[in-house]
């Protein structure tokens, strides 16, 4: 069985999807836990949210205050509706074959990769909607800034061109 270049796009965007999900997320905390999130106020990676509950694309927006509850609204019900997602993709991660200790199952590997893809579209397809509501709730002005810090961000991302 092949991978077809289309598989691996998808795989692809829904990384990229997830890994802005990470980065854009606001009114992230801790969830059913007491205390602060791992690693601190950051959320437990570098420029996650913070103490304000907003991650870096929405920090610095001089959002109001009904502004920051709405969003935080949406969020709160991203991560309540998503919850059994992770849940599914978390003991799906768990339960695949470790090729190092139990051989390699071709078949098994790619089963557990098309369940983990399943999952991971319906991450990106709750995450685009989530993040296009949270786009509802601002300003064009707002919205430029957004734009403009993802543009910096991306430039700082990518290798110099030579």
């Amino acid at each position: 069985m092949k991978i077809s270049r289309k598989e691996i796009s998808v795989v692809a965007v829904v990384g990229a999807l997830l890994m802005t999900l990470a980065i854009a997320v606001s009114g992230q905390g801790p969830q059913g836990r007491g205390g602060p999130p791992p690693g601190g106020p950051g959320g437990g990676f570098p420029g996650g949210p913070g103490r304000d509950g907003l991650g870096p694309l929405l920090r610095d927006l001089n959002l109001s205050e009904e502004q920051k509850t709405q969003i935080q609204k949406i969020t709160e019900s991203f991560q309540e509706s998503t919850r059994d997602l992770h849940d599914q993709l978390r003991t799906l991660h768990e339960s695949e074959p470790d090729p190092l200790t139990s051989g390699f199952d071709e078949a098994a590997v790619r089963a557990a990769a098309a369940a983990r893809a399943k999952v991971d579209a319906e991450l990106a397809v709750a995450h685009a909607k989530m993040l296009s509501q949270i786009g509802a709730v601002l300003t064009s002005e707002q919205k430029a800034q957004i734009a403009a810090k993802r543009q910096e961000f991306s430039q700082r991302k990518r290798p110099p061109q030579e």
